[in-house]
């Protein structure tokens, strides 16, 4: 007998094709797991930044207090550089830390505390918010006479529920 002429190919060659209801059936999984996944990787790259946002207010802070401890060890940078109204001789410009400063040497010495300012990961800017040492706790502005901790200018707020400029 010839193969072509039995029912037998007839059915064979109707099951290689998928049906309507399984292509449908297999693109609702897809969707169900595509959307499943777009919020975890959104909490994934806001932690990530979070974790960048935290590096870089470490760098600056350890940045700032290294300055004031030198103001102590070097009495050329306060007298030289510190505002007489800035006792605690903490620096009154971030770009100061950057920039270096002049230690009041014969030799003309310049410590340098930062290689740039780092960006902030939440607003993407090199802008941050300061605080002096004078302000107090809640205050909403600074008097500019020197910069005591910096914070970040976005107005978002954090996966623990605390907003970024309070960080």
């Amino acid at each position: 007998m010839i193969p072509e002429a039995t029912g037998e190919s007839r059915r064979v060659r109707r099951q290689r094709g998928v049906t309507l209801v399984e292509l449908v059936s297999c693109s609702a999984v897809i969707i169900v797991l595509a959307s499943l996944t777009l919020p975890v990787a959104n909490t994934m790259v806001k932690r990530q930044k979070e974790l960048e946002l935290r590096q870089a207010l470490r760098e600056i802070r350890v940045a700032i207090d290294r300055f004031q401890l030198d103001t102590t060890r070097y009495p050329g940078i306060k007298q030289n550089h510190i505002n007489s109204t800035n006792e605690e001789a903490y620096p009154e410009d971030l770009a100061w830390l950057v920039e270096g400063i002049d230690i009041g040497d014969a030799a003309g010495t310049t410590l340098k505390y930062l290689r740039r300012l780092p960006l902030d990961p939440i607003s993407g800017s090199d802008e941050w918010g300061t605080r002096s040492s004078r302000d107090g706790p809640d205050a909403l502005f600074t008097d500019g006479i020197n910069i005591f901790d910096v914070f970040s200018d976005s107005d978002k707020v954090g996966l623990n529920g605390v907003p970024y400029a309070k960080w």
